[in-house]
């Protein structure tokens, strides 16, 4: 087949975990014999980018894949006019030129600053899906993170983009996003939360559930270096930003001078947070770690902890850690905590003080952590791989080919909403 990749960030170029999951799935596809071609936009990353951030190689491999990185001679603008209108504005002509190839599906990603909800529009695959990284098209913040600071209780849209520091766009007022939207298939969703947000406002939109995956693979050598001598040692792995919680579970450990807590990420926040928590040796900063070491990182701890306070998509660091043997224990925060019902390979918990009594059950416990180990080494085997996505992926496009109308049918929407 002959697949497209629109996405906003695609490494080097990104920021989190949803570009660097495209390339995941890009490179996988391509490794199949699929033709692989991914689009995004290099000026929306410049945008965003830290100036004090590394410089980006000045070689990548693609391995295979066909990426077309975009740039505007207007720079920054090109994205900032996407924002507001919703619309690939400057790069129109660009991404419709390379959207008029034959395609036989093109899987849309985040799409917030390469083309709004009118590229969605553009090209003329005979499959067109949607994979839901984020809230974006429900919520302006992407995360439901309510006036900057809290998780969202209610709808008060407008006001939250003022005081979150967001540009209101207009087009969320009217009918721009559901008209775009009649164009796809499929939305592909990562868990039953995230599927009911946008069957509630895109009733009319099929959805599929296909869990993510773990990138990470370690070998069961790896996996068994866990000790239960020493100190126990948990960590968080991901953005160290407000919406994850990261400060109130910083406090939490400051009170536990016996528990290490390791941080592996960058983030807003971190310069503030290092700073604030400098005095407690118990608390370390990892920094970004590289595959290799985000592996070992996972495989030598006593549990991952998730304590997301805004509603995740989904939870892909509890399934990474889960691939190195490592349980979890995580905020009920939208689609974290399904990952744990489903599996038993860890704990779920809501408000802080509920914490220090899990992270002493996983300690004290003889014979609890190996067993919540063991349910998360099977369970990452069964339903968190690289194959049984691909399986599911490639079974959706397979079902939306073969639902085609002849010619004189008229076409519908058949696809079942949930797997």
């Amino acid at each position: 087949m002959r697949l497209c990749m629109v996405t906003t960030f695609y490494p080097p170029y990104n920021f989190g975990g949803d570009g660097i999951f495209v390339r995941e799935l890009a490179l996988s596809l391509a490794r199949l014999g699929h033709y692989v071609r991914v689009i995004h936009c290099e000026d929306a990353y410049r945008l965003g980018a830290n100036p004090g951030d590394p410089g980006l190689p000045q070689r990548y491999d693609d391995q295979g894949v066909d990426v077309c990185r975009l740039k505007s001679s207007m720079g920054p603008l090109s994205p900032l006019l996407t924002q507001q209108l919703g619309h690939p504005a400057l790069k129109t002509r660009a991404l419709a030129e390379l959207l008029e190839d034959d395609f036989d599906v093109i899987n849309y990603h985040n799409i917030s600053l390469i083309g709004g909800p009118a590229i969605l529009s553009l090209g003329n695959a005979l499959v067109k899906l949607y994979t839901l990284h984020e809230h974006w098209l429900v919520c302006a913040t992407h995360i439901f993170w309510k006036n900057g600071a809290r998780r969202c209780d209610s709808r008060q849209c407008l006001q939250c983009c003022l005081r979150s520091g967001i540009p209101p766009q207009i087009w969320r007022y009217t009918g721009l996003t559901k008209r775009h939207l009649e164009k796809i298939d499929c939305l592909i969703a990562p868990s039953q939360f995230t599927a009911d947000q946008h069957q509630q406002l895109y009733p009319g939109v099929p959805i599929r559930i296909i869990p993510l995956y773990s990138r990470l693979e370690p070998s069961q050598e790896i996996i068994s270096t866990w000790s239960d001598q020493g100190p126990p040692r948990f960590v968080y792995s991901g953005r160290i930003t407000a919406s994850k919680g990261v400060e109130s579970l910083l406090e939490t450990f400051t009170a536990l001078e016996d528990y290490q807590l390791i941080l592996a990420g960058e983030g807003d926040a971190l310069s503030r947070l290092k700073e604030r928590f400098a005095q407690y040796p118990n608390i370390h900063f990892a920094g970004r770690l590289d595959e290799t070491a985000l592996i070992q990182l996972y495989s030598n701890a006593t549990a991952l902890l998730f304590p997301s306070l805004a509603p995740e998509t989904f939870g892909l660091t509890a399934v990474e850690a889960m691939a190195c043997g490592t349980p979890a224990i995580v905020r009920d925060a939208g689609g974290c905590a399904e990952i744990i019902e489903t599996t038993g390979a860890g704990f779920v918990y809501r408000q802080d003080n509920e914490l220090p009594a899990l992270l002493h059950r996983i300690v004290r416990e003889p014979g609890l952590r190996q067993q919540l180990s063991e349910l998360a080494q099977s369970a990452s085997r069964k339903l968190y791989t690289r194959q049984r996505y691909l399986d599911d992926y490639l079974a959706v496009i397979d079902e939306l080919r073969r639902s085609r109308p002849t010619a004189g049918e008229q076409p519908s929407r058949t696809l079942q909403s949930h797997n």
